[in-house]
């Protein structure tokens, strides 16, 4: 880990040093007290900072309050996700092979394959979906007892997400550990900084091969459709054509990584913070159904699964009294924005009774935020009840193992124990 560096305030126009400039990877491998009094100091100026990204030697503004990232989610005519949202920015031959995720996408296009994919959840395949959670956390649950694992996110927090979207998707049993492996690869490669020039090979190959499995099941469901939602979405209607292959995989892509990948992390987090407040774990275990909906914010808010996103400036625009032009670059940090402490007051206490809680977790609002939440909310709400239910001292033993990631809160390891519940009496 890198030494704790009390963070020094930057110049509105320069980039700070070195441990203050939350696009550098080594800025993540401070203690998280370091990142909150360094985001602290970043919104206490009078304008967004201007930082030097390493990665690109391009300048970048960042959007650290609460209101600003709003504004900014909230004005996608101006603050454009297209060529991408992440770093690095994808080639254009890779968009070009794969197609563009949907949260690469602005207006036109991209709102014409949202409207597609909403309406392809229906009310009957939602329905379906909140029966398979109960039945997931459940055997999830099951499988824990029976098997005593030692990492909560392997057993636990990675496979009821995976397991949802891909019963929700219809991804046939067989195709399962592959898909996984596929996404856990994906997912490692976002965000982390690589001590040595990396070789794109097997990322695209892991890649192409997953698009080549929901391809293929993409062309089994035209010709005989079964109400799961891959059936939905290729029959679906985007303007007079219907959903193509690339479109799919694009879409199927991002549901695996950003679907997985947000709530694994998530719970994980969630594990930890419960553990490391007794109260607030007593109160929800002894209310569940009043405080359940809090927790979960609470957790969302506090953890902030994904970093922060990208946005480029399409016209010119100010914003908290700073001038943007065309072609500027901003990031949303969604992690500062989240402690910001003229809308959460003491914004690093764990409160599952905040109200209000207008955490951004799952976006800033605007044409981008999160499809899933709702789904996202009611898979950890799930698994908390049953595992409160049926372990109720289930804990973390260690602090979680993180990865070094400029884009995701991302958990790697949690050990964890817990008391195998009582067998219960003969003859019941």
């Amino acid at each position: 880990m890198t030494p704790h560096a009390t963070p020094v305030a930057p110049s509105p126009t320069s980039a700070p040093p070195l441990l203050t400039n939350p696009t550098d990877p080594r800025f993540w491998h401070q203690p998280p007290a370091a990142q909150h009094a360094a985001f602290a100091a970043l919104r206490r100026l009078e304008a967004p900072a201007r930082l030097t990204d390493p990665a690109t030697g391009r300048d970048v503004y960042a959007l650290v309050r609460h209101a600003h990232v709003v504004e900014a989610s909230r004005t996608p005519r101006v603050f454009v996700s297209a060529p991408g949202v992440t770093t690095p920015e994808p080639a254009r031959w890779v968009r070009a092979l794969f197609g563009d995720s949907m949260v690469n996408l602005d207006d036109p296009e991209h709102a014409r394959l949202r409207r597609t994919v909403s309406r392809a959840f229906s009310p009957r395949v939602l329905a379906d979906a909140e029966r398979d959670i109960d039945t997931v956390c459940a055997r999830t649950v099951d499988a824990m007892i029976a098997e005593r694992p030692a990492d909560f996110v392997t057993a636990v927090a990675s496979r009821v997400p995976f397991e949802v979207i891909c019963t929700m998707m219809g991804i046939p049993d067989r195709y399962r550990p592959e898909i996984l492996a596929r996404v856990n690869h994906a997912s490692e490669n976002i965000g982390v900084a690589r001590s040595r020039l990396r070789v794109p090979g097997k990322g695209l190959r892991a890649l192409a091969r997953m698009r080549w499995m929901i391809g293929r099941l993409a062309r089994e469901r035209r010709r005989h459709p079964t109400g799961d939602l891959v059936s939905a979405l290729v029959h679906a209607d985007l303007d007079g054509q219907a959903l193509t292959a690339r479109q799919l995989g694009a879409f199927f892509s991002l549901l695996m990584v950003a679907g997985v990948e947000t709530t694994r992390n998530a719970l994980a987090h969630g594990l930890t913070l419960l553990t490391d407040h007794p109260r607030q774990r007593a109160l929800l275990a002894a209310d569940f159904e009043r405080h359940a909906e809090g927790a979960v914010n609470e957790i969302v808010r506090h953890a902030t699964p994904i970093i922060q996103f990208r946005r480029t400036v399409a016209t010119e625009y100010a914003i908290g009294g700073r001038l943007l032009r065309p072609g500027d670059k901003v990031v949303l940090f969604f992690a500062s924005a989240n402690r910001d402490e003229t809308v959460f007051p003491d914004p690093h206490t764990f409160d599952i009774t905040r109200a209000p809680n207008p955490h951004l977790g799952y976006g800033g609002g605007g044409p981008h935020y999160c499809l899933g939440a709702h789904l996202a909310k009611r898979e950890m709400t799930a698994l908390l009840r049953e595992l409160l239910t049926r372990t109720p001292d289930i804990r973390a033993t260690a602090p979680p193992v993180l990865a070094p990631s400029t884009f995701d809160h991302r958990v790697r390891s949690l050990p964890f124990t817990f008391s195998p519940p009582a067998a219960p009496p003969p003859g019941r």
